[in-house]
């Protein structure tokens, strides 16, 4: 019997499917829970450009495999820039691009965000990093989450854009090997197409979330979360 042609447009291999859960995020934009009350809290807060912001996407094998390998609850990460007069995250997902906060924040698990800031980023910093952010922009997405920015992804992008804008490091490169990938390996290895790159070396959201450059000031004590 021939299939009807709606569903043979549906994505059939792990890295179409995980590309396809990435667009319904970017189209979506909205988790499936909500909390307006910590979006509120967090978009009133005092930002500034250069802010370093941290959520969990929903899950999914891809959320999943980045929170699981890194052991951490954070699995995204973006830039907090001004344009036009208003606030954007730039962020790899799907290829590099410039999301509206408040549409960043819902879309969130949760709606949960923690933010780090680089206490003596300065005006002309800022523009240096304005530069390198827009540089980057329309990079596709790196699901291979290998070394080289002809693809990028998330923390990545801002490891690099602070380093070739200040000469800033934030946090060190973290071999594949010394993270917990044992559990997600069946997952990585189908992303890989091939076996597990043990020796790969990448940036990860949680190593920036503990850089001694950036300040923590959402929450602003260990422990601490939005109510």
């Amino acid at each position: 019997m021939q299939m009807p042609k709606w569903f043979r447009i549906l994505p059939t291999s792990s890295l179409a499917k995980v590309r396809f859960a990435l667009l319904v995020l970017i189209l979506g934009g909205v988790a499936t829970r909500v909390r307006l009350d910590r979006v509120a809290a967090v978009v009133w807060l005092e930002k500034r450009e250069g802010d370093v912001v941290f959520q969990s996407l929903p899950h999914g094998p891809l959320v999943d495999a980045i929170e699981g390998v890194t052991q951490s609850e954070w699995s995204h990460s973006g830039v907090l820039m001004r344009r036009d007069g208003d606030w954007y995250v730039v962020e790899a997902l799907g290829e590099v691009r410039w999301t509206p906060y408040v549409q960043w924040v819902v879309r969130g698990r949760g709606s949960r965000v923690q933010i780090h800031r680089l206490e003596s980023l300065s005006e002309a910093g800022g523009g240096q990093l304005r530069r390198e952010l827009s540089a980057m922009t329309g990079r596709p997405y790196d699901f291979r989450y290998a070394p080289g920015d002809d693809e990028i992804y998330c923390s990545e992008l801002v490891s690099l854009a602070f380093e070739r804008a200040m000469g800033i490091r934030l946090a060190g490169w973290e071999r594949l090997g010394d993270l917990n990938w044992r559990p997600h390996e069946a997952f990585i290895r189908e992303m890989e197409v091939g076996p597990t790159p043990l020796e790969r070396r990448m940036i990860t959201p949680v190593a920036l979330t503990r850089s001694p450059r950036l300040k923590r000031v959402l929450p602003r004590h260990l422990g601490q979360s939005i109510p």
